[in-house]
């Protein structure tokens, strides 16, 4: 059992440790947070499946499924384990948190580690539904981002990129000295080649979602009525010549045409259906690498302070509608939207003036840079309040359901 005192070390906004106190703290402010449903679910609740469960909207997918569904099922992620050498991801310590959290709420929550691109994964989370959650399943949470994806049928690994398409677009950025002074900097990103949107789609689309629900399928674990939504993001006018109209919106256009088609095929098969749910802004650890996403979000959170919603939040709603609590009307895309919040015309006119103010002199009186510089922190278990960084921490946390 390894301890020793963690001190944050990064290269930029990638950090190479975790603090694992720190993530099981962020992991139980998310679960109180959470809003409490006026009736709490009783019995065994829905069979659920959550695909990437341990960061970011997954994570607050899973909690909030605890909370407002009462699900019991399996969360699957892909996390590194502690070394000799070095902590184990945050993702590792967070999925340790939540299912204490699980355990303690009475739930049954299976936890796997391992490529969810994998047929072997796929295979593996059937067995369980058949073995554990009496053959059927009720409910599927797809949120994946991954920067590569090995087809199972041909071998070849496709690797996703963060570019725009058809010439290289300048944007503002912000970044942090190892000190944390912010400086806004404007960077220059390259036009995607034509195999990088083929490759990125590979990746980032549909085509692994809709895999899931055929191996599913095949395996007659679906519940009538059953229900998957993938989680994405459209993002404001400001980021979206790198973002919607770029690589990666292609990608999510993708994931769009295919909620479409498995929501027809669905409906025809078990009176299920299928959604795209476009949550709005938050910081993660996807999100700090796309340029731009980082000044946004700290402008975003400098315009709307405490009304910036956080993704459990946003999940909540979800989960009431996937349940039929409280059912969300979807746009003419066919979409939930939960981020309607962050795109109202007088927010996103405040964010675009502030946005065009923003200088490195002039960033701190316009954008939310503690709050933003935190929350980076916060997902590796940095900054969270009530944890003694000064003490020694236990790394060598074990995954749910292995023995110490």
């Amino acid at each position: 059992m390894n301890e020793r005192v963690l001190t944050p070390r990064n290269r930029g906004f990638l950090f190479l440790d975790s603090h694992p106190e720190g993530c099981r703290r962020s992991v139980a402010d998310m679960w109180r947070s959470c809003p409490d449903p006026a009736d709490p679910p009783q019995g065994p609740g829905p069979a659920a499946l959550v695909i990437g469960s341990s960061a970011g909207y997954g994570l607050a997918a899973t909690l909030a499924g605890l909370k407002r569904a009462g699900i019991r099922g399996i969360a699957v992620s892909f996390e590194k384990a502690p070394t000799e050498r070095r902590t184990a991801t945050a993702g590792w310590y967070r999925t340790a948190a939540t299912a204490d959290i699980a355990r303690t709420a009475g739930r049954d929550l299976v936890f796997l580690n391992g490529d969810a691109f994998s047929d072997t994964m796929k295979d593996q989370v059937a067995d369980l539904i058949e073995r554990r959650f009496g053959g059927r399943l009720d409910h599927l949470i797809y949120s994946v981002a991954a920067p590569r994806r090995t087809d199972p049928d041909t071998g070849t690994t496709y690797a996703s990129v963060l570019k725009p398409i058809g010439r290289a677009h300048r944007t503002k950025t912000l970044v942090f000295d190892d000190q944390g002074v912010p400086e806004v900097r404007e960077v220059e990103t390259g036009p995607a080649e034509p195999d990088d949107v083929e490759q990125t789609v590979a990746v980032m689309g549909g085509a692994d979602w809709e895999r899931w629900i055929d191996h599913l399928t095949d395996r007659g674990v679906l519940a009538e009525a059953f229900s998957t939504a993938a989680l994405s993001y459209i993002g404001s006018p400001l980021t979206a010549a790198i973002y919607r109209q770029g690589t990666i919106g292609v990608a999510k256009a993708h994931l769009e045409a295919t909620a479409r088609t498995l929501d027809e095929r669905l409906g025809k098969t078990v009176g299920g259906r299928a959604v795209t749910c476009v949550n709005g802004a938050a910081v993660t650890q996807s999100s700090t690498a796309i340029p731009g996403i980082a000044l946004y979000t700290g402008l975003l959170r400098g315009v709307l302070g405490q009304d910036m919603l956080p993704p459990v939040h946003q999940l909540a709603a979800l989960w009431d509608d996937l349940t039929g609590r409280a059912p969300l009307a979807p746009d003419d895309e066919a979409r939930i939207r939960l981020d309607t919040w962050e795109l109202a015309d007088d927010v996103q006119a405040a964010v675009a003036d502030r946005w065009e103010a923003a200088t490195t002199d002039t960033i701190d009186g316009l954008a939310d840079l503690d709050w933003f510089h935190a929350e980076v922190r916060r997902l590796y278990g940095f900054s969270v309040p009530g944890v003694d960084y000064a003490a020694p921490a236990v790394t060598g946390i074990p995954w749910p359901g292995e023995t110490p």
